[in-house]
């Protein structure tokens, strides 16, 4: 709990925002509670220290709770948010109170039988915080904190880009209609998706945020070296310093020793300080955390905009002081942003072509029609378990009192068909149609923004 104080007659003109993933996965993660304990000490020792902070992967209320303890004399003010099953992993911590707070879970999040991936078990969504950093109107920072599905495979062959893509779109519109309440715009976390994907497309085209490294490095990677996309620009490999000072590798990178073969771990694990060489090739480091920063909507509804991106760089790269391992298999990013009047640039309003929409339609109708076939595989097999179990248990009836070892082995098998008939019955006859509404409404939005371009264009002409 966090005891309300009157906001700060003097709005601050700079405000330093840091976001990382934690790797706090319970029982998965690697020295996961000697490590969240050294990110906190670190956080607490920053200089200057960071006023709006995110966390992704904070399994644990005891993680968030030591983090706190850590970070309360800088962030007095913070919020674990609860979601789904085992919980969302999102925290935010402030130096200015937080007015407002809720959970979004995402409509589409993955499926329950990957429960090997967990992504539907976690509850994926935004968490949300309103953060008054002044008495003005205007002094108000709405706070989006997330951690999209992960990407098994890579694009366009993710099985799951459908998902992430709907995400991505939930995201900007919450982020597009805090900004056109006029309040400070901060959207951060493990976007899992690189600066060439259709996510972070979507997210720039739907809301009037920027990205705060692309703001400073516009010439930075948008993938790693190794994926075609990257290579087409003709750049060379980068060292593994490049990585980390232009290109904001904050994950896979050299420098993370979470990324090294076994043969590297296993010197670590010994006790050895193995250094990396900074001019060593970098191929596979990319950048999947981001900052967004967005103020006042778009142009001309609110010419003027109050904040402008003055540094970024990537922090929480030392590694642990005994362990000698890297704090989490991500690099946080940090930003600090400046105000001032006229000093800011407002985000140009970028529409997704006709064609662009077209691509999602296409991407839900493949999805929806995979849906729809395994739906029917599921509840085919709920039926045909039913009469499988009805059959095995006319067998016991027949063999019960002849062969009892015949009639056990039937009545193991009825139960075991059964049950598993009846949760293919559950996933396909709520989960999956649940799922298809969802797609529906997702369509439903993207032929409508699809509509709106359209006739902008047409205006245009006319």
């Amino acid at each position: 709990m966090t005891t309300p104080t009157t906001p700060p007659t003097d709005p601050p003109t700079h405000i330093r925002i840091l976001t990382l993933n934690c790797w706090g996965l319970k029982y998965i993660a690697k020295h996961r509670a000697t490590r969240l304990r050294e990110i906190g000490r670190q956080l607490s020792l920053a200089s200057p220290s960071p006023e709006i902070v995110g966390l992704q992967e904070l399994w644990t209320q005891e993680d968030y709770e030591s983090i706190r303890a850590q970070t309360r004399h800088i962030l007095p003010y913070g919020k674990f948010y609860f979601g789904g099953i085992f919980g969302a992993g999102l925290a935010i911590l402030s130096k200015w109170p937080l007015e407002e707070s809720s959970m979004y879970g995402y409509p589409l999040n993955g499926r329950p039988t990957a429960f090997f991936r967990g992504d539907w078990y976690v509850g994926k969504g935004v968490a949300c915080a309103r953060i008054r950093f002044g008495a003005g109107v205007e002094d108000v920072a709405e706070v989006f904190c997330t951690h999209l599905h992960a990407p098994y495979e890579r694009e366009p062959n993710d099985s799951y880009i459908c998902h992430r893509t709907a995400q991505a779109w939930e995201i900007a519109k919450l982020m597009r209609g805090a900004a056109e309440r006029g309040h400070l715009v901060v959207g951060l976390g493990d976007f899992n998706m690189v600066p060439s994907s259709f996510a972070h497309q979507l997210i720039r085209a739907h809301s009037p945020v920027r990205d705060v490294w692309c703001e400073v490095h516009p010439d930075s990677s948008v993938a790693a070296a190794i994926d075609p996309v990257e290579r087409e620009r003709g750049k060379p490999v980068p060292s593994a310093e490049f990585n980390l000072l232009v290109n904001g590798a904050t994950c896979d990178g050299r420098f993370n020793t979470w990324r090294w073969d076994k043969a590297e771990q296993k010197r670590l694990e010994k006790g050895e300080d193995v250094v990396v060489d900074k001019d060593v090739p970098c191929p596979k480091g990319k950048r999947l955390d981001y900052i967004f920063v967005g103020d006042g909507g778009y142009a001309p509804l609110f010419p003027e905009a109050r904040w402008r991106v003055e540094s970024v760089k990537l922090s929480m790269t030392e590694r642990h002081p005994t362990l000698k391992c890297s704090l989490s298999d991500h690099f946080a990013v940090e930003a600090v942003i400046t105000r001032g009047e006229g000093v800011g640039v407002v985000a140009p309003r970028t529409v997704l072509s006709p064609e662009t929409y077209d691509q999602i339609i296409d991407m839900i109708h493949k999805y929806v029609a995979r849906e729809r076939s395994q739906r029917r595989w599921r509840m085919a097999h709920f039926i045909a378990a039913v009469f499988v179990s009805i059959g095995c248990m006319v067998g016991v009836w027949w063999t019960g009192n002849h062969l009892p070892y015949v009639a056990f082995i039937l009545l193991f098998v009825s139960t075991l068909n059964f049950g598993a008939g009846i949760l293919d019955g559950l996933i396909g006859g709520l989960f999956m149609s649940s799922e298809l509404r969802a797609l529906k409404e997702f369509e439903w939005e993207v032929r409508n923004a699809k509509q709106i371009v359209e006739t902008g264009a047409t205006q245009k002409l006319e």
